[in-house]
């Protein structure tokens, strides 16, 4: 709880001159009405939040209801809690209104209904972050706060865009104080940005998510800073988006990122959104590896191929072609190869295999029950009698599994890169020698190439284990159904119950006497979808067969793409239009980021020659900043010199060495892959031995991708 009696101002001495009261008086006023309004809600939130818990659970919809009221409370409450004055980000003076108004990480109401703060995603903020001087959208002036880790003011700075906004003796730092916050230490997480966000970020995060829109940038341009907010915008301001309505999906490139992020979200009250790399969306995916052969790779890597687990599933649900005779209780039936193709021909459009089975089944079941002929007092009990007997009858169960068995899809795709017979059949397109580079000893050893045919297969069958699991539940329910047979029918030998006895011999009245809570239960894959928006961080890299991954969980196509051409590591010769084009999108809009706001001019001037060597268009941005300390060369002998120099004099910030893995562990300092660096930023970059990091593209994006993590220093090393 922030203490009322205290300043919210921490000023330093070399500060001296913004601590006229003049300045900041209506600011300490309005904080205190904040402190005094941030305790009354978190106690009423806390008083719903414990109504809301011992409330009855209830089912269907309104338990729903309430586990997302519960879901909503316990968010703000975390926001509320995690934060003190510093919910506050900044202010406005609009043009004739001399009140200012302030905002915040979250909306603030005062006990007389007075607004404290706007939540920053409110269009009534939107000036707050997109004003310019060239449109200053109704300001007169903006002030922007820095905060210290206990909440208290270090720092703020003024803008003015009107000459009435000098009044009041205005500590003008524009743009300068801004600038030298991208210069200051960075720690393991992503720092909070939300009060520094910029014109040109804000405009995306704002726009609307129809359709798939591509923000397009290079190194430090704020990409990820751009993805994340626009996450927590349009949950926000899109009720189509909501949490009860599908939530959003976020897809970071690898581990490293997804820890880097993950405290963004939180800190801008989105709990809820599912983060996760491509590799998380499968079970294999936890234990894949790299694709090592590049032709392999490539194969994998298309459309085509993933498209090919439709007809390797088809094949699997082909009908007998020759009828049956069986006798089932002492009844003779037929089954002829019409009615087989009939059952078949049963399952519903886009139900998968494995579910699709239970309506088979019962298309045949049906078939023969109607060939036989019972009295009309006894049809009820006969044919539950017909259909047990059915079930569990050998031989019909038997051709049955066969024809239409339950399948894995592990073992569907297995059988692909084990039987060349069955590869030719899904895949005809694929030349002897594409089939024989796809075969391979262990055809279990699934690779990251191998996921998105995992997951098409997995989404075409459906959870073999969740039929099985339905499978158990119905023996189950007949069970507790037999059970209760047993009670009723003891109950009706007794004859004392009169009225009752009548409505006992229906069998519907019988079901519903089930205990259904005694039944076991399934549990949905979460990260299976549907989702109503989806965001992806470096989308450069995926390949066809991955976007499918992607597009199969977002079926209305509401995508945000984060990605830059010049990063990836297999080239991207195509438009951003003509790659989402061929994958499967078709209402796209282009926005590009061309500030680089991390990296120093020092530092790109040393970059730049690298990408375009080998991409000569390549969108390389503009920094805003010099760093003034030039890029340093050496030998690898100085490595531990230099990482001790750094350590010494810097007591914050962290460190990343970049192709030397064998490095003596030290606080603060990381061993990275370039793969495994992007998307991250680090105050010091020591590239060892760049000229081994590979030729061509690859080799040049990884240099690149290197060199512009460095937010203050770059050091380049060599071996020999």
């Amino acid at each position: 709880m922030t203490d009322l009696t205290t300043s919210a101002f921490a000023l330093p001495d070399t500060l001296a001159a913004k601590s006229d009261p003049a300045l900041i008086a209506a600011d300490e006023r309005h904080f205190a009405a904040i402190a005094a309004a941030q305790q009354d809600q978190i106690t009423e939130l806390t008083a719903r939040l414990d109504a809301a818990r011992r409330a009855p659970g209830g089912s269907g919809q309104a338990a729903l209801d309430r586990d997302l009221e519960i879901h909503r409370l316990t968010a703000q409450l975390r926001l509320l809690h995690r934060f003190g004055l510093d919910l506050c980000l900044g202010r406005v003076v609009r043009a004739g209104d001399p009140d200012p108004v302030y905002i915040g990480r979250t909306g603030l109401t005062g006990p007389e209904g007075d607004r404290l703060l706007i939540d920053w995603r409110a269009p009534a903020a939107e000036p707050f972050f997109a004003a310019t001087h060239a449109d200053p959208m109704g300001l007169v002036s903006r002030r922007r706060y820095r905060w210290t880790g206990d909440g208290r003011v270090s720092d703020y700075w003024d803008e003015v865009f009107t000459p009435e906004g000098l009044q009041g003796h205005a500590a003008l730092d524009d743009q300068s104080a801004f600038i030298a916050t991208l210069g200051s230490s960075r720690s393991p997480r992503m720092r909070d940005v939300l009060s520094t966000i910029q014109s040109d970020q804000d405009a995306i995060i704002r726009a609307g998510s129809r359709g798939a829109l591509v923000v397009d940038g290079g190194p430090g341009t704020g990409k990820t800073v751009v993805a994340l907010h626009r996450t927590a915008y349009l949950l926000y301001a899109d009720p189509r988006l909501g949490h009860q309505r599908g939530g959003v999906l976020f897809v970071g490139p690898h581990e490293p990122y997804l820890s880097y992020v993950s405290d963004v979200l939180p800190s801008l009250g989105e709990e809820g959104v599912q983060t996760v790399t491509l590799g998380d969306l499968l079970p294999e995916g936890r234990e894949a590896g790299p694709e090592t052969d590049p032709r392999v790779a490539r194969l994998k890597a298309l459309r085509q191929l993933v498209e090919a687990i439709e007809p390797a599933v088809r094949f699997y649900e082909e009908p007998p072609s020759e009828g049956m005779r069986l006798e089932v209780d002492g009844v003779e039936l037929q089954v002829s190869a019409r009615d087989w193709a009939e059952a078949f021909s049963s399952a519903e459009p886009g139900v998968a295999h494995n579910d699709a089975r239970e309506q088979v089944w019962e298309a045949l079941v049906q078939i023969l029950l109607d060939t036989v002929q019972v009295e009309e007092e006894d049809e009820e009990f006969a044919e539950a009698d017909l259909r047990r007997a059915l079930s569990e009858h050998e031989e019909l169960t038997s051709t049955f599994n066969g024809a239409w068995p339950l399948l894995e899809p592990e073992d569907l795709v297995a059988d692909l890169w084990s039987v060349p017979a069955f590869l030719r059949l899904a895949a005809p397109w694929l030349t002897p020698d594409e089939v024989r580079l796809l075969q391979r000893t262990d055809a279990r050893a699934w690779t990251e190439a191998d996921l998105p045919l995992l997951d098409a297969a997995r989404r075409r069958l459906g959870d073999s284990g969740a039929a099985r699991r339905r499978q158990r539940q119905e023996a189950a329910a007949a069970r507790e159904r037999a059970r209760m047979d047993e009670v009723i029918d003891r109950m009706l030998e007794a004859d004392n119950i009169g009225g009752l006895s009548q409505q006992l011999r229906h069998q519907d009245l019988r079901d519903k006497l089930v205990d259904q809570d005694a039944l076991p239960t399934t549990s949905p894959d979460r990260l299976a979808g549907p989702f109503a928006h989806v965001v992806v961080d470096e989308a450069q890299e995926l390949t066809d067969a991955q976007w499918q991954m992607l597009l199969s969980r977002c079926p209305s196509r509401s995508m945000t793409i984060v990605g830059d051409r010049a990063q990836a590591r297999h080239g991207f010769t195509e438009s951003w239009q003509e790659r989402l084009e061929r994958i499967g999108l078709d209402r796209i809009e282009i926005a590009s980021l061309s500030i680089n706001y991390r990296t120093p001019q020092e530092v790109m001037t040393e970059a730049e020659p690298v990408i375009r060597a080998a991409i000569p268009d390549a969108n390389v941005p503009t920094s805003v900043r010099e760093g003034g300390i030039p890029v340093r060369h050496g030998s690898l002998g100085d490595l531990e010199a230099i990482l001790d120099e750094w350590l010494g004099t810097h007591a914050e910030g962290t460190a990343c060495v970049i192709g030397h893995p064998e490095l003596e562990p030290r606080p603060r300092v990381r061993a990275l892959t370039p793969v495994l660096a992007k998307g991250l930023e680090f105050d010091l970059v020591v590239l060892v031995d760049p000229q081994d990091l590979g030729s061509g593209i690859e080799g040049a994006v990884d240099r690149y991708v290197a060199m512009t993590r460095a937010t203050q220093q770059l050091v380049m090393l060599t071996s020999g």
